[in-house]
């Protein structure tokens, strides 16, 4: 059985609202997922997480020594590994998306068709610019350049929780498996834990 949720990042007591979703401090997200953990202590249980790598706070594990490498699949790397350090459970299997995750719609961006019928000319531009970088987990983290900020540079209207979920759904998990290396290692190590179950 797999259940999914937000990191918890804001609590208002007086409304007695929990926000939940993009992160701006680690202690944060730690607080949460010790707390997740600490609920459900059994041995057959994994949890998993998929934070953007586009504007992940300054305080995550690892920040600065992934800073000053070039490579961004090293830069990943260091990060996942100082996260589970840090998080300190073996049942913990970090995993953050290059750069966010949008960088999946562009698989294959032809996809967002089946919700955005009327916007072909843009759904275009998005393949002409998933073919410009080949592989979609290099596509850059920029304020202006982020695969997010190029999805709504041309559909304004489009909207992460449903047409993003839907887009990946017909895009299929094969697909972004073939075409994202890092997102497949972590797919692949999820795999494992149920097949070893």
């Amino acid at each position: 059985m797999i259940f999914s949720r937000c990191v918890t990042t804001s609590i208002d007591r007086r409304k007695g609202k929990i926000h939940r979703g993009g992160i701006s401090s680690y202690v944060k997200v730690k607080n949460d997922l010790q707390k997740w953990l600490k609920e459900c202590p059994g041995s057959d249980v994994r949890f998993s997480t998929m934070f953007d790598y586009y504007a992940l706070p300054v305080d995550f594990p690892g920040f600065n020594e992934a800073n000053q490498k070039n490579d961004v699949y090293e830069k990943v790397k260091i990060l996942e590994e100082a996260f589970a350090t840090d998080i300190g459970d073996w049942r913990f299997i970090p995993y953050i998306q290059l750069h966010e995750f949008e960088s999946l719609i562009f698989v294959d961006p032809q996809a967002l068709d089946f919700t955005y019928i009327d916007k072909e000319d843009s759904i275009s531009n998005l393949v002409e610019i998933a073919q410009e970088f080949g592989n979609p987990e290099l596509i850059n983290n920029g304020p202006e350049t982020a695969p997010s900020k190029r999805i709504l540079k041309e559909i304004p209207e489009y909207d992460k929780v449903v047409a993003g979920v839907d887009t990946l759904e017909l895009i299929g998990v094969d697909l972004l498996k073939q075409s994202c290396k890092h997102f497949c290692e972590w797919v692949g190590k999820l795999e494992n834990v149920f097949r070893d179950a």
